[in-house]
């Protein structure tokens, strides 16, 4: 008995809606994150008073972000086909991986943290404790993983400029942006925000362009 004839998969339209989504979660739990951690404010476990529910929230938001760029990772992939080039595609993977791994630990520390104070036994110990933490967190999320994400967008537009899969004006926004990530995350952490809204751009035009193709067909 001869076996039915496999149907390729093919990736639905509405998965270019990962990357809004991404967008918008992630820009709110940076905003969150930065608003619980001002720039300039002294440092110590006051922090975890005045933020813990914003902190909260935002350890809430993180996964279903991730989750979305996930995704969006995968609808970027699948626009370039068989123009895909192995080399910058592995570091535009690996950046994005990379990316994704310290967000989510950068997360985790921020809920331990806020968890832990419930419960204080020696305050002095836990001060120290929540400084600590609230150090790795800020060079995690600002000095590591959104330079790996500037990398995943010039990567990113680097392939774009070979293929010409995406306009020529977006890929020099991308080089501008992922530049300005890279050399002035340390000034303001609300250069940050540049990512997700990139992402939220590209994930716009993606879209666009899936309902073009869609009316092209039905012509």
């Amino acid at each position: 008995m001869t076996q039915p004839k496999p149907h390729p998969l093919t990736t639905p339209r509405a998965a270019a809606l990962a990357g809004v989504l991404f967008g918008l979660l992630f820009g709110t739990a940076l905003i969150l994150i930065r608003t619980a951690l001002p720039e300039g404010a002294e440092e110590g476990a006051q922090w975890l008073d005045a933020g813990s529910q914003r902190m909260k929230v935002s350890a809430i938001l993180m996964p279903f972000a991730g989750i979305a760029f996930l995704w969006f990772i995968g609808v970027v992939r699948e626009n370039f086909g068989r123009a895909e080039d192995k080399f910058f595609s592995s570091v535009f993977i690996g950046a994005g991986l990379t990316f994704l791994a310290m967000v989510f630990t950068a997360s985790a520390i921020g809920a331990g943290l806020v968890a832990t104070s419930r419960e204080v036994v020696d305050t002095a110990a836990h001060a120290e404790v929540a400084t600590f933490g609230q150090m790795v967190l800020i060079a995690l999320t600002k000095t590591y993983a959104l330079r790996m994400g500037a990398v995943f967008m010039i990567s990113l537009a680097t392939m774009w400029l070979k293929t010409g899969v995406m306009p020529r004006w977006l890929v020099i926004v991308t080089y501008i942006l992922a530049l300005g990530i890279l050399l002035a995350t340390d000034i303001s952490m609300w250069i940050t925000l540049a990512f997700p809204a990139w992402v939220l751009v590209v994930s716009v035009l993606l879209l666009m362009r899936a309902g073009v193709i869609d009316l092209d067909r039905d012509d």
